[in-house]
């Protein structure tokens, strides 16, 4: 029998840094690729309703892509996930300057950040047996323009329940904001069939933050009744004219950030039956649609990447370091271990259901659901 977990030589980096791969295999079917550069997921097989697997993560099968350039597929973000108001933020009567790589703010973590690093992976032994891989990384004081010595792990387990496991821990020894995310462009369809329009998304939550013509968080809380609410399922393809650029909006879910997973968003593709549900202990959760993916790059099976090809469900804390109100939830202060964790899950829904809910809502009377615009 197979080992659950495994690891080959990927590639090297320019520095002369080996890169590997290492695989997960879970004993429902879920199996999935990692390499140390970037904590990039680089393959995910996830099984349809037939039990064919299929890959459900857009990227590349070799270093020298990733290393060409790409909008962060499957990388772990950070210092900071999101982006940082004008690229700058005050703490502790100190002004921190951070590099513009998306004027004029800073975007995940800047030009060099923790997608962009070699982290050091081992094994990690778990009771219930299932495959688990630890990545630490070391960021040190000034990096990028952050304050403090941080050090990183985060650990990726796949459970014997088809969950790809998420689990951060980070300590620094001054206080820094630090809010890391998962950046895998999900496509249920499989990574080279094409536009995720005909997907159906549900998040749980009713209320967001708007964002200025730069895509800046803005700081407020509205409710979702303008027209971007996902509370019910929602076909993307009937919603993306309707969201602000066509991008996708910063969600603030419910209830307390703490230890506890609970659920934020729900996504499933009627045609091969595969459903992927999200669980975190973080506050927010920022949907991106794909919409700047340009056709530039071809992905694993050397179809081009178009818009919206795929979608990032990505679980943070608030972005922008720069708003002090609302930063609190992501600064780490000396002497203290944040803690999150987030949970992508997938199951299968029969043929049968699916028929059932289109025979629904043909009756008679049934109620359709309706589209708003902003």
């Amino acid at each position: 029998m197979a080992s659950p977990i495994s690891s080959r030589t990927f590639g090297v980096l320019p520095a002369g840094q080996p890169v590997e791969a290492w695989t997960l295999t879970g004993r429902g079917g879920l199996e999935l690729e990692a390499i140390t550069y970037g904590g990039i997921v680089t393959r995910m097989l996830a099984p349809d309703r037939n039990g064919s697997a299929g890959d459900v993560v857009l990227g590349f099968n070799d270093l020298d892509s990733y290393l060409g350039g790409h909008p962060y597929f499957g990388a772990i973000t950070g210092r900071v996930a999101g982006r940082i108001a004008n690229a700058a933020f005050t703490l502790d009567g100190s002004t921190y300057r951070l590099a513009q790589n998306d004027p004029p703010n800073h975007l995940h973590g800047g030009v060099e950040g923790f997608d962009k690093r070699p982290w050091s992976a081992a094994p990690v032994d778990r009771e219930d047996g299932a495959p688990s891989l630890r990545l630490s990384y070391h960021s040190p004081d000034g990096e990028e323009g952050y304050p403090g010595n941080v050090h990183v792990t985060v650990t990726y387990t796949v459970t014997h329940h088809n969950e790809f496991l998420i689990e951060t821990e980070a300590v620094s020894d001054r206080t820094t904001p630090l809010s890391l995310t998962h950046h895998s462009y999900f496509n249920l369809a499989g990574e080279s069939s094409g536009s995720i329009a005909g997907h159906r998304l549900e998040i749980f939550a009713s209320e967001f933050v708007p964002v200025d013509e730069y895509l800046t968080a803005t700081g407020r809380l509205e409710s979702t009744s303008r027209g971007n609410s996902f509370q019910a399922p929602r076909r993307m393809g009937d919603m993306m004219g309707q969201l602000f650029q066509g991008h996708g909006d910063l969600y603030a879910l419910p209830g307390r950030a703490g230890s506890k997973l609970r659920l934020a968003a729900r996504l499933e593709d009627p045609a091969s039956g595969r459903v992927m549900t999200v669980s975190t202990t973080e506050s927010y959760l920022q949907l991106y649609t794909g919409s700047h993916l340009n056709g530039a790059r071809k992905g694993k099976s050397g179809v081009a990447y178009a818009p919206h090809a795929g979608v990032c469900l990505e679980c943070e804390g608030y972005p922008d370091a720069a708003n002090a109100a609302r930063r609190d939830d992501i600064l780490l202060h000396p002497g203290q271990i944040q803690r999150h964790a987030t949970a992508y899950a997938f199951s299968v829904r029969p043929a049968n259901a699916a028929r059932q809910d289109r025979s629904a809502q043909r009756a008679p009377g049934s109620h359709q659901e309706g589209t708003r615009k902003r």
